[in-house]
C-alpha cells in the first residue's frame, strides 16, 4: 500500500496532520502497537523538521507485510553539519518555533532511535531526503 501527504510549510497549526493520518491507517491496518508508535514518532518528528526548516515538503510511505518505508523530501536549505544536527538538543530552530514548544533538537535523534533503519541525503540549497524503514517486528 501506497500513502502520499503534502507537507504545508510554516504552518504549525497542521504540524503533524501528516503522521496522525498515518498513525490512524496504521491502527485500522492492525498494524502491532509497538510499530505504531515507533513509525508516528519517526514520522512526527521529520514533518515538524520540515515544517519549521524547510518550508514543507512530501511525504510517501509505502507498507508491506514487513516494513513500513518513509521517504520525505523538502526543498529547503540543507542541513550543514549533519553530524552536529544528530546531536540531542542541538537545534537551528528559529524564535518563533521555540516559542510555540518546537525546536528543542530532538528530532533527528528521536527519528534515529526509533527507525531500524535511516538514512539522510542532504544538499546546500537543495534541500534534504529522509529515508526511513520500520520493520514490522521487533526492533533489534
Amino acid at each position: 500500500m501506497h500513502y502520499h501527504y503534502e507537507i504545508a510549510g510554516d504552518d504549525f497549526t497542521r504540524a503533524g496532520s501528516a503522521s496522525a493520518e498515518m498513525k490512524k491507517t496504521l491502527q485500522r491496518l492492525g498494524v502491532p502497537n509497538e510499530v505504531i508508535k515507533r513509525t508516528a514518532v519517526a514520522m512526527y518528528e521529520a514533518e515538524i523538521n520540515m515544517v519549521v526548516h524547510a518550508g514543507g515538503g512530501e511525504a510517501d510511505i509505502d507498507i508491506d507485510g514487513s516494513a513500513i518505508t518513509i521517504v520525505l523530501r523538502d526543498r529547503g536549505p540543507g542541513i550543514p553539519d549533519l553530524d552536529l544536527a544528530m546531536q540531542d538538543g542541538w537545534s537551528t530552530a528559529p524564535d518563533l518555533a521555540r516559542e510555540l514548544g518546537f525546536g528543542a533538537g530532538m528530532g533527528l535523534p528521536n527519528m534515529k532511535r526509533n527507525a531500524d533503519n535511516l538514512t539522510i541525503e542532504s544538499k546546500a540549497g537543495e534541500g534534504t531526503v529522509v529515508t526511513m524503514t520500520i520493520r514490522m517486528g521487533d526492533k533489534p
